[in-house]
This record gives C-alpha cells, sequence and structure tokens, in this order.
C-alpha cells in the first residue's frame, strides 16, 4: 500500500534520527545555562530548528543521491526510501532538500545578526557539510570518514554553536560535553553503515563498515557507546551529578549486545533508532546534571 503523500515526504525526512541534531543544541545551551546562569530562548529556537532543517535536507540529498548512484536496490535492508519506491521524483526531494536548506539558512540570518561572523562560518560549513555527505563527485558517506564527519557536527559543532549563541564565548566544559554527545552520534552511523555492510560492497560504498567488515564493526560501535560513559570524570567540576548519565548504561549495554548477537537484517532498523535514543537519554542526563 502506497503512503499517502503526507506521509511520504514525513518518512523521507527520517524522524526518528532528528535528535541526532536536536540532541546537541540542547546539550549546548544547558551548558552555557550552567555557566552563566541565563537564557536565550530566541537563539536556542532558531538554532534547534536550523539544525532540524540541516538534518531533514542532508537526509533528502541521502535519499535521492543513493538512488541516482545505484545504492537503494531492493535488497536494501533498511527502511523504504521515497525515491527508491517511486513515491516521489528525483527532482521532487531535491526540491525538498533545498527548501529544507533554505528554511536553515533563514534561520541563520537571525542567528548571524546575534551572534556574527563566528556563526556565519559554522552555518555555511553545516550546509555544505550536509550537501556533500551523499552529493558532489566524492560524497563523504560513501567513505570510510562518516562517522568523523558526525562526530565534527553533531558533536563539536552543534554543541559548541549552540554554547557560543548563548554566551559568545567557549568554555572547555562545553567542548567535554560535546565531545560524549558526537561520539553517541557517530555510534547512529555505525549501525546504519553496519547494517547496509553487504549491499554498500556491492555499489562501492567504502564505509567504515565495508572497510574494516564486521567483526571490527561490532568493537567500534561497543566504544562508541561505552566511550562517553568513561569520560565522565572529565566533568568533575560540576560534583558528583556528573556520574548521572551512568543511569543510561544498561541500555547501552543491552544495545551493545544485540548489535553484537543479531544477524544482519531489519532487526538493524529498531537498533538504529534505539541508538539514537540513547543519545537522547545520555543528552537529556547531561542536561539535568548541569
Amino acid at each position: 500500500m502506497t503512503p499517502s503523500r503526507l506521509q511520504v515526504w514525513f518518512l523521507a525526512c527520517r524522524p526518528k534520527t532528528l535528535w541526532v541534531s536536536l540532541s546537541p543544541v540542547l546539550v549546548g545551551t544547558a551548558v552555557a545555562w550552567h555557566d552563566s546562569g541565563a537564557l536565550l530562548w530566541l537563539p536556542l529556537l532558531a538554532a534547534a530548528l536550523g539544525a532540524a532543517f540541516i538534518q531533514i535536507g542532508t537526509n533528502l540529498f541521502n535519499d535521492v543521491g543513493d538512488f541516482l548512484r545505484g545504492t537503494d536496490t531492493p535488497e536494501r535492508l533498511g527502511p523504504k526510501r521515497a525515491t527508491a519506491e517511486g513515491w516521489l521524483t528525483p527532482g521532487k526531494v531535491k526540491a525538498g532538500a533545498w527548501l529544507s536548506f533554505a528554511l536553515a539558512f533563514l534561520c541563520g540570518i537571525f542567528l548571524v545578526a546575534h551572534g556574527g561572523w563566528p556563526i556565519v562560518i559554522i552555518g555555511l560549513a553545516s550546509l555544505a557539510a550536509g550537501w556533500a555527505y551523499t552529493s558532489g563527485p566524492k560524497p563523504i558517506a560513501y567513505g570510510p570518514l562518516g562517522e568523523c564527519f558526525v562526530f565534527l557536527f553533531f558533536g563539536l559543532v552543534a554543541v559548541g554553536g549552540s554554547y557560543y549563541l548563548q554566551t559568545l564565548t567557549l568554555s572547555p566544559l562545553a567542548l567535554i560535553a560535546a565531545t560524549l554527545v558526537g561520539i553517541h552520534a557517530a555510534a547512529v552511523i555505525t549501525v546504519n553503515n553496519y547494517r547496509d555492510l553487504d549491499g554498500d560492497a556491492k555499489s562501492g560504498k567504502n564505509t567504515l563498515a565495508v572497510h574494516f567488515g564486521r567483526p571490527a564493526t561490532r568493537h567500534i560501535y561497543t566504544a562508541e557507546m561505552l566511550a562517553p560513559y568513561t569520560l565522565l570524570p572529565l566533568l568533575h567540576s560540576i560534583g558528583w551529578l556528573a556520574a548521572l548519565p551512568l543511569l543510561s548504561l544498561p541500555l547501552a549495554l543491552k544495545l551493545i549486545r544485540r548489535f553484537h548477537l543479531e544477524a544482519p537484517g531489519p532487526v538493524f532498523n529498531n537498533i538504529l533508532a534505539a541508538t539514537a535514543g540513547l543519545q537522547l537519554t545520555f543528552a537529556n542526563l547531561v542536561n539535568t546534571k548541569l
């Protein structure tokens, strides 16, 4: 049964993963609130909307890019994609992606007026990276640097930029928090690439999972899930509450076990969503202690 037009666009935006872009904005703002005692609501709202629009645009470019390169085939294990299923034409999906980027740009105009030239650099770099992830002659997603890209832009840039918008400065605490959030965000991409490893290898998509193989990728995922917990002592300056994110450790251990034991297949769609959910839970616990 073909979904309705509204459902098609909703699915194409991949709403289950949007917390990967929103969580770092909330964390950066929470760290700024801890350091300054003030909260600027308009910059927070504009940053959250801008981040969401950039991720939606990136997801749409990924939808059409993978279709045009022949990566999305009927054998694909991941969720159905709008272009590959014929629900939307490549032209419409590209138009939706550019519209999403345009909306992010509008949010950026306000943020630049508030934060100045550093926000211009962050905004343009984020838009360019979102396009380059699956577009252009050498898409980032088609090489082994996808996890590094996510760590950088959904960790250091997003958290650091959100902190800067609140304080117009940057602090070591913000960079530490950005590292913790960014590592978990990278784990989401690892799940995606592990699930799609066989199809990616056939189509020439040389992700980190394809490059190292399944056994090594299982260890990479384990490290990405556990590293933020081992780094929590770096937040010692805020006292015993720095241990609060440990409450989410049982969920992380459960996901690691599933990642190691489950056979590659559609079940990893659930593991991917749960990994994004863990990042949100971890980020919320970080916010609570701040």
